[in-house]
């Protein structure tokens, strides 16, 4: 579908009823559960002021996940989508209404810290276990409710209003704390995850591409692997997004740079929390409109790259505005890098594959949020926060320089002969 100039239109995956369902949905899951870490990140460092311990909640969720990945592929694989769905998104809720209870002084005022610590890990811990059904079937189902022909406009699209999600629900996590406490935050979050649910049920089920994988389950998890490791281009986005974001998680030391660094409190918190989705969103406004598929390998390299020097400098300034701007660059860079990376995938995974590359896309990059947690957590304990933050950024830099030296397939991928194919189908 394009216009009369022979443009790709910008709306092409929006002219979709289920899709613009489908974004909404993907918002209120992504926000509700962004925003839920940042809660209780808040909530932990406060109880504990131990840098480690916000380190012990990215590792929490992420064990599970992690450990878990390829087989809730294999299983997404060969599942309807939608029922599948409907049951992660119900783990969700019962998790953030048992957080929403862990809050709440009238329930757990006699407890002491210890106690209440290690339920929020328990909780936190089977959040990762549903975390790991839940990317490989989203990623699954959007392949269902567009035709191949939309599938490029509509990576866009949905990777936008990922990263969205992803920093807009940290933003409101910030200024939710100071405006309504800790615990109604929590009610907040569990509203939202009703609202997926609700959003849910306005899309259809959908058809099992490949009901019977064949072969043991052994067999079809090595297929996945052995798809991602062989395709260079899908391998190397991937590998390069992790590493950003494993080093590069300067967010998660945010309460202890708000509190102790800064010393701005809940209020300049939330403005931190914030600058990153103001770059996101005009990431996703400027990607609708100027497609990034073409020098998407030189264009993804540079948006990193960027990436790495904003998470640096947020890690030198002690000025608070400063802090602002670089998360503000930051956001605006990952949101183009979360946008060509999706494209990528949405394009080379083939139906029959999609839970199991989502499965691994989750591990590389998904839990690698969880992770960086936990490695910025441990590194600041070890090093000092300044100085963990700093060595991410420079990490990242150094990833990047050796990707594009040493990648020249990679540094000169061009999406738009895959582009060009899919328009074909019209």
């Amino acid at each position: 579908m394009t216009t009369k100039s022979n443009k790709p239109d910008p709306y092409q995956a929006l002219r979709y009823r289920e899709f613009n369902v489908f974004l909404l949905l993907r918002f209120a899951m992504v926000f509700a559960w962004s925003m839920q870490f940042i809660v209780i990140e808040w909530e932990v460092y406060s109880l504990t002021k131990n840098p480690f311990a916000l380190g012990v909640i990215g590792l929490m969720e992420v064990s599970p996940a992690v450990s878990m990945a390829l087989f809730a592929g294999h299983i997404v694989d060969q599942s309807e989508k939608k029922g599948l769905l409907v049951k992660c998104i119900l783990g969700f809720s019962v998790i953030s209404f048992g957080l929403f209870l862990l809050t709440w002084p009238k329930i757990v005022g006699g407890w002491s810290s210890h106690v209440i610590l290690y339920s929020i890990y328990a909780l936190v811990f089977l959040g990762g276990l549903v975390r790991a059904f839940l990317g490989p079937t989203i990623f699954s189902l959007l392949s269902l409710i567009i035709p191949k022909k939309a599938y490029p406009n509509a990576a866009t699209w949905s990777s936008s209003v990922w990263q969205i999600g992803a920093v807009m629900g940290p933003a409101l996590a910030g200024f939710s704390i100071n405006w309504i406490g800790v615990h109604w935050s929590m009610c907040l979050v569990f509203a939202f995850s009703i609202l997926s649910l609700i959003a849910l049920s306005k899309i259809s089920k959908k058809p099992i591409i490949n009901p019977k994988i064949g072969g043991s389950v052994k067999e079809s998890l090595k297929e996945g692997l052995n798809f991602v490791y062989n395709n260079k281009i899908v391998f190397g986005a991937l590998s390069l997004d992790m590493v950003a974001v494993l080093f590069g998680g300067a967010v998660a030391l945010l309460p202890i740079f708000a509190q102790d660094i800064l010393k701005v409190g809940a209020e300049g918190f939330g403005i931190l929390r914030a600058a990153p989705a103001v770059g996101a969103f005009i990431t996703m406004l400027v990607s609708a409109y100027v497609p990034l598929y073409e020098n998407a390998g030189k264009k993804l390299l540079a948006a990193i790259f960027v990436f790495g020097l904003s998470i640096i400098l947020f890690g030198f300034s002690t000025s608070f505005w400063l802090s602002v701007f670089a998360l503000f660059l930051s956001g605006l860079a990952d949101g183009i890098s979360v946008v060509i990376r999706q494209t990528i995938l949405q394009l080379k995974t083939p139906d029959h594959m999609r839970g199991r590359v989502g499965a691994v896309n989750s591990i590389f990059v998904g839990s690698s949020n969880e992770l960086g947690a936990f490695e910025s957590g441990a590194t600041a304990k070890l090093m000092g926060t300044v100085t963990s933050v700093i060595f991410g950024g420079s990490v990242t830099l150094l990833t990047v320089v050796v990707t594009a030296l040493k990648s020249p397939t990679f540094r000169n991928l061009d999406l738009q002969r895959d582009m060009d194919d899919h328009q074909k189908l019209e």
